[in-house]
């Protein structure tokens, strides 16, 4: 059961003996691979136009309005 950490452990050393030692190093590597190097890193513009409409969308209320315990 992988939902603890003694079951993630467990999967890991399953998956290391079945598919070997490099197994999530290669997984990795293809990880990398298939990069493009897009997101919010290349372009802050995007990041603040997302984040801006995360905030209007934000069903929160702002910490002024906020009652205190």
């Amino acid at each position: 059961m992988a939902g603890t950490t003694s079951g993630g452990e467990k999967a890991a050393k399953t998956n290391k003996q079945r598919y070997g030692a490099q197994f999530y190093e290669q997984i990795g590597r293809m990880g990398g691979k298939q990069s493009t190097g897009g997101g919010f890193a290349k372009d802050p513009e995007l990041a603040r136009r997302a984040g801006r409409l995360g905030g209007l969308r934000s069903r929160r209320r702002k910490a002024s309005e906020q009652e205190t315990a």
